[in-house]
C-alpha cells in the first residue's frame, strides 16, 4: 500500500536487494516471515523501505500491545538512557528495579506475600521458573502439556509440546520433563481427557512425589490460542495440591492486558496460582521478562543463584513502568475486549459463506479463527488468508500444531479507523481464500 506522506528513508537499497543480503548473512534457522524492510512504525502502522505501509495485526508476536514507538514509553526511555543505560543490577542495585518487583507483584492475582525477579526473554523466565520450583520442592520432574510453547532453549524446548520446527534435531532434551493432553473439545480432548493423562503419567512414567511444578498458559500461544477451559484449572490445582505439586501459569503471551485482564490467570477466580512468568507486551518492546510467585518460594534459590548480566536492564525497567501507567490510565483491559468482541463479530459472520471457519476464539483480543475442510485441518486455506492479507497491506500470523489458524495479535492502542481498515482486508482475505 503506497503512502506518498511517507518521508524518504535512510536506508539504501530495496526490499528485494537486502532480502538477498540477509540470505548471504544470515542462517536459514532464523525463519522470517515478510519480504520487506521495517524502515519506520507507529501504533498498529508500519512504512517499508520502499515507503509501502502496513497494518500490524502481528504486534511483533504479541510484544506490541501499546504499539510501534509508544511516545510516552519512547520518552521513558530516552529519559533513562541520559542517566545510566547499564549497571548490572546484581552490582550497583537501582530504585526502578525494586519499583517495578513491587508493581508487578501487586498486579499478580493471589492474596499472599509475593516477590519478583527480571531477566531479558521469556525463554529466560520460563527456565528460572523451573529453578525456582525444584529449588523450593527438592523435586526435578515438570509435566508441561500438548502444543505448548515455552521457548527455544534447551529446557524451554524440551517444555514445548511440538516438534517441527522448534525441536527437530537438537535433542536430546533435558530430562524430567513430561507432556499431558490439553484439552481441546474442538479436536475431541475433554477436561475429563487431560486429567486422565496426568494420572497415566503418575502411573506410568513419574511418581507424582517427584513432580515439582505442573507448567501450563492460560491461553496457548504457538499452540493455537486455546484457552484452557476454568473446569480444568480448577481440577489441575486439586490434584497439584493433593501432591504438594506447585502451578506454574506462564504469561509470556497472554499477559499485559491482551486477555482482557492484565494477568490471564485473573479469569480464573477462586483459582491461586504459585508463580507466574511474563515478557513481550510489558516491555513495550524493550527486551525484559521476568517471574512473579510467592515470596517463600521465589526466596528458595540461593544468593547468585538467579539473575543475569543483561537482568532488568534499566531502559527496560524504565519502558516497563511507564507501560504499567499506560495500561491503567487508558483502561488497556477493557479496550482489548472490546476490540475483539468487534473481531469475533466479524469473523463469526463469515460463517456462513466460507464453511472452513470451524472455530472463532478467545479471551479480549488474544482471538484466533482455525480453517478446517473435509474434517482436516486445512493449513493451506490460513496460508491464502495470509498471503492476501499481506499483498493487500495486513501483517498476519498463523499458529497452531497444523498452521490451519490465524491469530491476532495488534496493538490494544490501534487507531479505530485503522482497526476497521485492517478488518476490511481481513474479511476480503477470507472470502479469496
Amino acid at each position: 500500500m503506497p503512502n506518498a506522506d511517507f518521508p524518504p528513508t535512510q536506508t539504501a537499497g530495496s526490499n528485494a536487494a537486502w532480502e538477498a543480503r540477509r540470505l548471504a548473512a544470515t542462517p536459514r534457522g532464523v525463519g522470517v516471515l515478510e519480504s520487506f524492510y521495517a524502515a519506520r512504525a507507529q501504533n498498529a502502522e508500519i512504512w517499508d523501505i520502499e515507503g509501502n505501509r502496513y497494518i500490524d495485526f502481528a504486534g511483533g508476536i504479541g510484544v506490541l500491545n501499546l504499539g510501534h514507538a509508544n511516545p510516552r514509553v519512547v520518552a521513558a526511555v530516552q529519559a533513562q538512557a541520559a542517566k545510566f543505560t547499564h549497571t548490572c543490577y546484581q552490582v550497583v542495585p537501582y530504585s526502578g528495579y525494586v519499583e517495578l518487583a513491587e508493581k508487578m507483584a501487586a498486579r499478580a492475582p493471589g492474596n499472599f506475600a509475593k516477590k519478583t525477579m527480571f531477566v531479558t526473554t521469556g525463554a529466560e523466565a520460563v527456565e528460572n521458573a523451573v529453578k525456582i520450583a525444584r529449588a523450593a520442592t527438592g523435586r526435578s520432574g515438570i509435566i508441561a502439556f500438548d502444543a505448548a510453547f515455552h521457548g527455544r532453549t534447551l529446557m524451554g524446548m524440551a517444555l514445548t509440546g511440538k516438534v517441527a520446527p522448534y525441536k527437530m534435531n537438537f535433542g536430546p532434551m533435558p530430562a524430567d520433563v513430561y507432556h499431558a493432553p490439553f484439552p481441546n473439545p474442538l479436536h475431541g480432548v475433554s477436561v475429563e481427557d487431560a486429567m486422565a493423562g496426568i494420572q497415566r503419567l503418575f502411573k506410568c512414567d513419574i511418581d507424582p512425589k517427584r513432580v515439582a511444578a505442573f507448567i501450563f498458559e492460560p491461553v496457548q500461544g504457538e499452540g493455537g490460542f486455546y484457552q484452557a477451559p476454568a473446569e480444568f484449572i480448577h481440577a489441575l490445582r486439586k490434584l497439584a495440591d493433593e501432591h504438594g505439586i506447585l502451578l506454574i501459569s506462564d504469561e509470556v503471551q497472554a499477559g499485559a492486558a491482551r486477555t482482557g485482564k492484565f494477568f490471564a490467570s485473573e479469569h480464573y477466580h477462586g483459582v491461586e496460582f504459585d508463580l507466574f512468568t511474563f515478557a513481550k507486551s510489558v516491555g513495550a518492546g524493550l527486551p525484559i521478562a521476568g517471574v512473579t510467585g510467592r515470596a517463600e518460594l521465589m526466596d528458595a534459590p540461593a544468593p547468585g543463584g538467579l539473575g543475569g548480566t543483561y537482568a532488568g536492564n534499566p531502559l527496560a525497567v524504565a519502558a516497563a513502568l511507564e507501560v504499567l501507567k499506560i495500561i491503567d490510565e487508558e483502561n488497556l483491559p477493557a479496550r482489548a475486549t472490546k476490540l475483539g468482541d468487534t473481531l469475533k463479530a466479524r469473523l463469526n459472520a463469515l460463517r456462513a459463506k466460507v464453511p472452513a471457519i470451524a472455530d472463532v476464539r478467545g479471551p479480549g483480543s488474544m482471538v484466533a479463527v482455525e480453517f478446517i475442510k473435509d474434517g482436516k485441518p486445512a493449513p493451506e486455506m490460513a496460508k491464502a488468508v495470509q498471503t492476501y492479507a499481506q499483498k493487500h497491506g495486513l501483517i498476519l500470523l498463523t499458529c497452531g500444531a497444523y498452521y490451519n489458524i490465524i491469530r491476532f495479535l495488534y496493538p490494544l492502542t490501534i487507531q479505530d479507523e485503522v482497526f476497521a481498515e485492517g478488518l476490511d482486508i481481513l474479511e476480503q482475505a477470507i472470502l479469496h481464500a
